[in-house]
């Protein structure tokens, strides 16, 4: 027998490589069975530590900009082997970095990540993955270019600050001074929003009041990421308002399109191949899988569609095991799931289930064995 562990976190609770520590000896106590570790992530939190399993990179840590140009250290993931760099541009750009009366997207800047694109590209990175959660931005990726060495000019031919509030103000792009290195390196973008840039479902809309911005200054940032789509694409020839995805990060979806000639894929997606997913599981029997919950939003984007795509592609019979659920037996099958159990099945409470999530996952996986 030939089994594919391939979880996603719990959140709050477990990691996806937890999860697999748990279950493993379980498994081949009770069952003559190869076991192979196949953790998963999304692109947002926790995605560095499973990119880190499957490249055994070196961290990084380098001095940059934060998102109002003070410095910080930050770090990247590097492997020396394979030259792919992992960066999260919350690492330099988040809002996690501001105080809550520092959060403002009209001052902010993607400056700092600019910068750790710079210092992948001088360790030799040759491919870069860029995740784009968790920003403190809405300046449609003009910081980052502006480390990478473009320039931006107002009407009377002033450099303009690279922040949300002076979008308005750009009428012409200079790549005269960008990094030439930056044609030589494959450049994906770890992506799982959908907006366009700009209207009432675009970046500033949707995002701006959580990052700072008042109800004026989000429409401010909206007409900034209007005017500036059309200097864009007259310059890259783009119809940025068409990129799914590119009110991602305060415009950064749009951005690291035009500027980093980068390809916007789902998070779920870029792991898989960084894992060699699709080859690892070929002739497996079962796949176990889980996350925190299991829901219908399962079905937009999460580690575990990916997991259930790939295993009716191949034939192979997938379990999970889930925190929780609000999905009733028929709509669990329907997804293509063979085996399904959660741990508010076993638990008392809420917290008993965060308390006792290592516990419970064992309970889990005996019944799971029973049931064979």
């Amino acid at each position: 027998m030939r089994i594919i562990l391939a979880p996603d976190k719990y959140k709050g609770s477990i990691t996806g490589l937890e999860f697999c520590d748990i279950l493993e000896p379980i498994l081949q106590n009770h069952l003559d069975a190869e076991i192979i570790r196949l953790p998963l992530a999304d692109g947002g939190d926790g995605t560095i530590e499973v990119i880190d399993f499957y490249l055994s990179g070196e961290t990084i840590t380098v001095q940059v900009s934060d998102p109002l140009f003070r410095p910080i250290e930050a770090s990247f993931l590097f492997s020396d082997s394979t030259k792919v760099a992992f960066i999260e541009m919350a690492e330099s750009s988040g809002l996690k970095l501001l105080k809550p009366e520092d959060q403002n997207c009209m001052n902010t800047t993607t400056f700092g990540t600019g910068e750790l694109i710079l210092h992948a590209l001088d360790k030799g990175a040759q491919h870069i993955i860029l995740g784009i959660g968790g920003s403190a931005t809405n300046d449609c990726g003009i910081g980052m270019a502006s480390a990478l060495g473009y320039e931006f000019f107002d009407k009377n031919d002033n450099e303009i600050i690279p922040i949300g509030r002076n979008l308005t103000e750009v009428k012409r792009i200079d790549d005269f001074q960008v990094d030439k290195r930056l044609a030589e390196v494959k450049i994906q973008i770890a992506c799982d929003v959908k907006n366009p840039l700009y209207g009432p479902h675009g970046a500033a809309h949707i995002y701006g009041k959580q990052k700072g911005a008042s109800h004026s200054e989000i429409k401010h940032l909206d007409n900034g990421l209007r005017q500036f789509s059309t200097v864009l694409d007259k310059y890259f020839n783009l119809s940025t308002q068409e990129i799914e995805g590119a009110g991602a990060a305060g415009g950064m979806g749009a951005g690291t399109v035009a500027f980093l000639n980068g390809e916007l894929i789902p998070g779920i997606e870029l792991i898989m191949q960084i894992a060699n997913f699709e080859t690892k599981v070929k002739g497996a029997d079962w796949i176990i899988t889980g996350e925190g919950r299991l829901d219908q939003q399962t079905l937009s984007g999460k580690a575990l569609i990916g997991v259930i795509n790939m295993a009716k592609q191949q034939k192979i019979k997938i379990a999970s095991f889930c925190g929780s659920t609000d999905l009733n037996p028929n709509e669990i099958r329907e997804m293509g799931i063979n085996y399904s159990s959660t741990i508010m099945d076993k638990a008392n409470s809420l917290e008993d289930a965060l308390n006792d999530t290592k516990l419970y996952l064992g309970q889990l996986a005996e019944d799971f064995i029973s049931s064979l």
